[in-house]
């Protein structure tokens, strides 16, 4: 630690020196330590994406089969029964934003900007929506999800996706 010069004088000096510089190399090693999680918790904006088994229908709301699927905005849609995917035909638009929320949850659009602004994401907005992991570029605009409910908030976060998904592979 510290080395004791001969002078008293410079022995309080010399190890004065050395335990400021020590304090100052800890509260760097802290402030380094605090940037390091910030920065890893602000680049996990998106959950793992989830098998078709674990996410709901957008008809029926009942847990989905791989084997009934429909191609549908860029990936596939999936689907409990061999019944949905004809009531998903006739009436696609009906079920859109549910396909969305699910077509998220699996993975198959990435978001590229805040559902409500089209604005860029704020990694500490993001919230969970019907198993989707949705961020926003404002604690407004998180707001403004938040208060919705159900339904509602499913179409105010993934009606539109125009400007705030894209197809993963694109």
């Amino acid at each position: 630690m510290c080395e004791w010069p001969q002078n008293r004088r410079l022995r309080s000096h010399a190890c004065l020196k050395e335990m400021k510089m020590s304090k100052f190399f800890k509260g760097l090693c802290a402030v380094s330590a605090v940037a390091l999680v910030v920065f890893v918790a602000g680049a996990t904006l998106v959950a793992a994406p989830k098998a078709a088994k674990d996410v709901s229908c957008p008809v029926s709301g009942k847990p989905c089969n791989e084997s009934h699927a429909v191609d549908f905005a860029g990936g596939k849609v999936y689907f409990c029964c061999p019944n949905c995917p004809k009531a998903f035909q006739a009436d696609s638009a009906k079920f859109a934003a549910k396909s969305h929320q699910q077509m998220v949850a699996t993975g198959q659009l990435k978001q590229i900007g805040c559902p409500i602004s089209g604005k860029a994401v704020n990694p500490s907005t993001v919230i969970e929506i019907g198993g989707a992991s949705v961020g926003f570029c404002c604690n407004n605009c998180k707001g403004m999800a938040e208060k919705a409910t159900g339904d509602e908030q499913v179409k105010l976060v993934f009606g539109d996706i125009s400007k705030s998904f894209k197809a993963a592979g694109k």
